[in-house]
């Protein structure tokens, strides 16, 4: 494994531990050249989940852009990586358990937009604001109305 700080491949692992799920491998791992530590993760090689996008086009599943919009909707945030890292575990393994070949974008961004909302409501908004194209002001004042309007049936018990 390439040492992610300084490209060295001389390393030792320093740890290693069987995710909660069971499906990864998380390995601690030492530089020994500039003596950094960095995580690797280690997972079973599985036939790829082709995504259809909006506009009809396919492209394999990316564990690391989903995590990546996750983390821009998180940023400054209160949420762990460690909370995203599991989200992303649950994800996958429910794409995974479909059985289908093929699934619509759409369907994994409403998965993340719910989730999001159950974790931190700005991030949500944020990623919303994205995944559904705001246009102007209009679409944010609509979102934040409807997102305050599921809190309110949330307090009353609904």
């Amino acid at each position: 494994m390439k040492c992610p700080f300084c490209g060295s491949i001389d390393n030792k692992v320093i740890d290693s531990r069987l995710s909660k799920d069971g499906n990864a491998i998380r390995r601690r791992r030492e530089c020994i050249v500039c003596i950094r530590r960095f995580t690797t993760y280690e997972r079973l090689e599985e036939i790829p989940i082709m995504i259809i996008k909006k506009d009809g086009r396919r492209e394999i599943f990316s564990r690391d852009k989903v995590r990546s919009g996750i983390q821009r909707a998180c940023e400054k945030r209160d949420v762990s990586m460690n909370v995203i890292e599991e989200f992303l575990d649950d994800l996958e393994r429910d794409l995974r358990d479909t059985g289908e070949k093929e699934i619509p974008s759409t369907a994994i961004g409403e998965k993340v937009m719910e989730k999001l909302h159950e974790i931190d409501d700005i991030a949500y908004v944020r990623f919303a604001s994205v995944y559904r194209e705001f246009k102007d002001v209009n679409d944010f004042v609509s979102e934040l109305k409807n997102l305050s309007a599921k809190e309110g049936e949330k307090t009353q018990g609904g």
